[in-house]
């Protein structure tokens, strides 16, 4: 038998020497920046650039993500296959233990990165790890009663819908309001200079329209307090709230792939004071499922005795979670969805509320999606906006169509194409051009042509529909003189209308439009409709 130190056996060709391991820590760092890269470009081309089609690719990470596929699996009682990939993460996991959480989430690798730029602060206390189990516990017990908390909560869900709705939008402003000054004020020599720099920026990081969303600021507000949380304690998310990593720790207690030794030296501190993760608890024995196999601990040790291999032998017992608080994260799981049924806010009926084409039924729609944003993200006439508190909690961050803001474009798929979970159902360009997401109807107290008498064809004109479904009648009337003229009411033949609100956009009256798209619902007295 080899050299035994502190139970890392050194003949062992399965373990990890820690010139071997001080070379997979610059690995796995160069690893993070690739992973990082990517899920960059991934976002970027999350977007209309002019063609018809987007890459399977670019939702890759929800796809990837085990809490998005187990809470949409339990909410809509059906297994999404665009959400297979998880089950690699759950392989991998299972094997290596939190490798994902410290070598490829994207979240983590800036969170890394803005430790560099701030100084993490010193709480390391594991008495606030129990709240990642909770909140783990709190959102699968809800998917159970139908309720989709995942987007609330999610590292994925929180990053690209914050780079969405704020982040990218800001940019856009700032970079293009500064080379549209210096075109018209610098100097011409400037200008010729920086026009190829502008060029790439467009190309390269700039989304290709400037875009503005409703809830940018709170959106922005979710995601800066993931990083300011660092100035409490180094990886503060990670280590404490995201349910993510609660998941992905509970396959990694099983994970045969252990830090030795599993209990750190008593003379030495450094194993306990520098992991980031603080996976060592306050008896010196090393948390399999807390640790995300960063590596730093083999290159700080002393003794270089620190390594990694397959053992058979158990990490330590216990998860930081007591059972009362099991307990009552999952009685509040049941009661979220209870106090949401009842509550009169999500039960009454707002037909402004217009779902992307491709909706499921409202809530089975809710149930699977996790509010990522992706779908707004690519409307290219940014027409999709996220619902705030108008049906209460629940439906938060979801989408909806605002006409007077963008239509839905006739020839356009995109947002079907991007959804993960299948929230928008897939179809091809001709069901989605024949799904009915609303149904328009005239006020006719703000119609141009019924309140002021004055001819007005532009909803008529730009209708897509094939066959118009807004039809004009020719009527005869009185002027204001007395004299009979004719006049042209518009109207809306029901079984043609798809709701794509492209009437309401381009309708010249200010303010409410005089005809206004309504979510799909059954056909109401025509008087409701007269406002």
């Amino acid at each position: 038998m080899g050299e035994r130190i502190h139970g890392a056996d050194k003949s062992d060709p399965t373990a990890l020497s820690p010139t071997t391991g001080t070379r997979l820590r610059r690995i796995r760092i160069a690893v993070q920046l690739i992973c990082l890269a990517l899920f960059l470009w991934l976002f970027r081309i999350t977007e209309y650039t002019g063609a018809d089609t987007i890459p399977w690719s670019v939702n890759l990470w929800f796809r990837l993500d085990p809490l998005v596929a187990a809470s949409v699996t339990l909410a809509t009682r059906t297994v999404v296959t665009l959400l297979w990939p998880a089950l690699i993460v759950i392989a991998v996991t299972w094997v290596l233990g939190r490798v994902f959480c410290g070598w490829v989430c994207p979240l983590g690798t800036l969170i890394d990165l803005w430790d560099r730029v701030v100084r993490p602060g010193k709480l390391r206390a594991a008495s606030f790890r129990f709240l990642k189990y909770a909140i783990l516990i709190l959102v699968l017990v809800a998917s159970v009663f139908t309720m989709q908390l995942t987007g609330f909560f999610d590292p994925f869900s929180l990053l690209v819908r914050g780079m969405t709705f704020s982040v990218d939008p800001v940019i856009h402003f700032l970079v293009t309001g500064m080379f549209d000054w210096i075109y018209l004020n610098g100097p011409a020599w400037l200008s010729s200079f920086t026009e190829p720099v502008y060029d790439f920026f467009k190309a390269v990081i700039l989304p290709y329209t400037q875009q503005l969303f409703f809830l940018s600021l709170l959106s922005f507000l979710l995601l800066a307090a993931v990083f300011l949380l660092e100035l409490a304690g180094p990886r503060f998310w990670c280590r404490n709230l995201c349910p993510l990593g609660a998941l992905l720790a509970l396959v990694a207690k099983v994970s045969p792939f252990k830090r030795i030794p599993q209990k750190v030296c008593s003379d030495c501190d450094l194993c306990r004071s520098a992991c980031l993760m603080d996976a060592v608890d306050s008896q010196g024995r090393v948390r399999t499922e807390e640790c995300t196999l960063c590596l730093d601990c083999l290159a700080f040790c002393p003794r270089d005795i620190t390594t990694f291999r397959f053992t058979g032998s158990r990490s330590a017992p216990g998860l930081d979670i007591r059972r009362r608080q099991v307990l009552a994260a999952g009685l509040a799981g049941a009661a979220l969805p209870v106090l949401t049924w009842t509550n009169a806010m999500s039960n009454l009926p707002n037909h402004r509320v217009i779902r992307p084409p491709g909706a499921l039924p409202e809530t089975d729609f809710l149930a699977a999606c996790v509010r990522c944003g992706a779908c707004m993200k690519v409307c290219l006439n940014n027409a999709l906006q996220p619902l705030f508190l108008e049906q209460g909690v629940a439906p938060m961050f979801s989408p909806v169509l605002v006409p007077r803001l963008g239509y839905c474009e006739f020839n356009c798929t995109l947002c079907i194409q991007v959804c993960p979970t299948s929230a928008l159902q897939p179809m091809d360009l001709a069901e989605k051009q024949a799904f009915v997401m609303g149904m328009a109807r005239f006020d006719k107290n703000r119609c141009i042509p019924y309140a002021d008498q004055t001819p007005c064809l532009v909803c008529e004109e730009h209708c897509p529909v094939h066959d118009k479904a807004i039809q004009l009648e020719t009527v005869e009337i009185q002027d204001r003189t007395g004299q009979a003229v004719q006049l042209k009411l518009p109207y809306v033949v029901t079984q043609r209308c798809i709701g794509c609100g492209i009437c309401e956009h381009v309708c010249p009256v200010q303010g409410p439009a005089g005809v206004r798209v309504e979510s799909r619902s059954p056909v109401m007295d025509e008087s409701y409709y007269s406002y």
